[in-house]
């Protein structure tokens, strides 16, 4: 059997494959919304109602759908999602009415939700912990790019079709991507095409306490009594309204306050998840300069994510500089930085919870996230007609930093003498 040499790499980029289609799929709704608005006469109110059934239900996902690729394992689990949701995404095209959108986008959520969980475990399982972050954030790039590569390819289907054209043909590239994961993905234990040598290296790297047994059984509650998982969790409430006010609200910034055209929109839309592409790479990067020069692994996390934390301040003055370009910049870098810390929040579940938990706690974790995102949308919904979008990158602009805090007072990092772990307070 001919043996691929870097195969960790390989598998890693099969992640970053399906991690942009399903960010492709996600996107898709917003890029069709003015054409689906007016197709099937839908208001503003039963739009928001669609986009919050997504986000509850990715919210509600998250935990499940780690747990469920935790017990049937990674390969056959992620494979399933990833046929769910390119089921789901095709099914929008058969709606007319915004109930059966709303529907469709809840089946949708609720298994694209596995995304992160399957990317961390992938992650997890094979590279050594030195190189883990890195990973975490080549494959976390997909979900820049699937948004940046939405824009053009649904454009193009409605303009050549129809949007139902459209939501068939991105949800087709789900079923593709699942059996292309089913057929080459293989856990490194039955990865045939594993040379010895690559083998040897990702076991040496890896924390045998983190270990798992056939006896250990992944739980929710054992989780949940987990002082890093609190920790993490509380932290990533704090993060991620910043990528959800990116996402859904700085378009609107656009218009609103900055009196961008439909064109300079189009020119300058894009620059934040590019930012955000290049803090999901430097991310590991920066973590393994710290981890090189002698901090353990777990404080070198903690290092890289204080330092995103600093950076993601300078969002704070968005509302304040005269200047729309220095406020375009200034929202770029907070792309960049969310992801910087973003990522590193995520693979913190990598570094501290056992091998047959990770997916689970990610999962759990990124409903804390989701949690976040979604109380602070319906803030912004609810008050930005009254004071405008100012206080709430004030606010971002310290969330971070509260979240930093968080981890380092409260993540417990483990210690290894003759292979038993020390908890370090």
């Amino acid at each position: 059997m001919k043996k691929i040499k870097h195969l960790r790499w390989y598998m890693i980029l099969l992640v970053c494959s399906i991690t942009i289609i399903n960010y492709l799929d996600r996107t898709a709704l917003g890029i069709a919304a003015p054409t689906i608005m007016n197709s099937i006469d839908i208001d503003k109110e039963q739009y928001s109602w669609i986009v919050c059934a997504f986000q509850l239900a990715y919210t509600i996902g998250q935990p499940i759908m780690g747990f469920f690729i935790d017990t049937i394992g990674l390969r056959l689990g992620f494979a399933i999602c990833a046929i769910i949701w390119g089921l789901a995404t095709m099914g929008h095209a058969l709606t007319g009415s915004w109930q059966g959108l709303a529907f469709m986008r809840a089946i949708m959520g609720f298994s694209e939700a596995s995304v992160i969980p399957a990317g961390i475990k992938t992650a997890s399982a094979w590279f050594p912990a030195k190189e883990r972050g890195i990973a975490a954030g080549v494959f976390n790039m997909g979900t820049s790019f699937g948004a940046m590569l939405a824009p053009p390819l649904i454009a193009w289907c409605i303009l050549f079709h129809s949007w139902q054209f459209a939501f068939i043909v991105s949800g087709s590239l789900a079923l593709i991507a699942s059996i292309v994961w089913f057929i080459f993905y293989r856990d490194p234990k039955d990865a045939r095409h594993l040379s010895p040598e690559e083998r040897h290296y990702i076991e040496s790297g890896q924390e045998k306490y983190l270990a798992a047994t056939k006896k250990d059984k992944v739980s929710f509650t054992v989780i949940l009594k987990q002082r890093n998982f609190w920790a993490i969790g509380l932290t990533r409430f704090l993060a991620e309204p910043a990528w959800g006010t990116i996402n859904f609200w700085v378009p609107i910034f656009f218009v609103e306050t900055l009196h961008f055209s439909l064109k300079e929109i189009a020119m300058f839309i894009w620059l934040p998840f590019l930012m955000a592409d290049l803090g999901c790479l430097a991310s590991g990067f920066v973590a393994k300069f710290f981890n090189d020069r002698g901090f353990s692994l777990v404080n070198s996390r903690l290092l890289t994510f204080t330092i995103g934390a600093i950076i993601m301040m300078t969002i704070g003055l968005v509302s304040m500089v005269e200047n729309p370009y220095l406020a375009v910049f200034l929202i770029s870098l907070g792309g960049f930085s969310h992801q910087l810390l973003s990522t590193v929040a995520s693979t913190l579940g990598s570094d501290l919870f056992k091998k047959n938990e990770v997916a689970t706690a990610v999962g759990m974790t990124g409903a804390c996230a989701w949690s976040g995102q979604l109380i602070f949308n319906l803030f912004i919904g609810a008050f930005v007609h009254l004071i405008g979008f100012g206080p709430f990158f004030i606010a971002l602009a310290f969330l971070d930093v509260i979240g930093a805090i968080i981890l380092w007072i409260f993540i417990k990092e483990q210690k290894i003498v003759d292979e038993q772990p020390i908890i370090i307070h």
